[in-house]
């Protein structure tokens, strides 16, 4: 059973994504902010982390970054999914290295489709292309 964390600090959303991700058979994980998801992605090594960006604590670009910097978790697939809806926004994050970039509101088809893509065999390239 693959294992998802989901770092988001409205409650309502990070409910609804992880009982989302359970009826579909994962085994989800939820943190309220960064620093707590960043302390659960080295506690539970997730094989995917789906990450809001605009949050208290810890954003979603410091969480990507120090994910990084940690031999553990360095190799994480990572899903942003915010309101940040800009070009630039969303290139920067795909630089520091997600793997997706979902924008709010998000459906949970799309969700899950991303997920697939993630978990495929043949994972699509995760830079941004000027």
């Amino acid at each position: 059973m693959k294992k998802i964390l989901v770092i988001e600090d409205e409650a309502l959303l990070r409910k609804m994504f992880l009982q989302c991700l359970e009826t579909e058979g994962f085994h989800s994980i939820g943190a309220e902010n960064g620093r707590v998801g960043v302390l659960k992605a080295q506690e539970y090594l997730p094989d995917l982390v789906i990450c809001d960006i605009i949050m208290p604590e810890l954003d979603g670009y410091g969480v990507l970054t120090m994910l990084r910097q940690n031999l553990f978790t360095a190799t994480i697939p990572l899903i942003f999914l915010t309101g940040k809806i800009t070009e630039k926004e969303r290139c920067y994050g795909m630089e520091l290295g997600a793997n997706d970039y979902l924008t709010k509101p998000c459906t949970a088809e799309q969700l899950l489709k991303a997920i697939a893509k993630l978990f495929e065999p043949t994972q699509y390239s995760n830079r941004c292309e000027n």
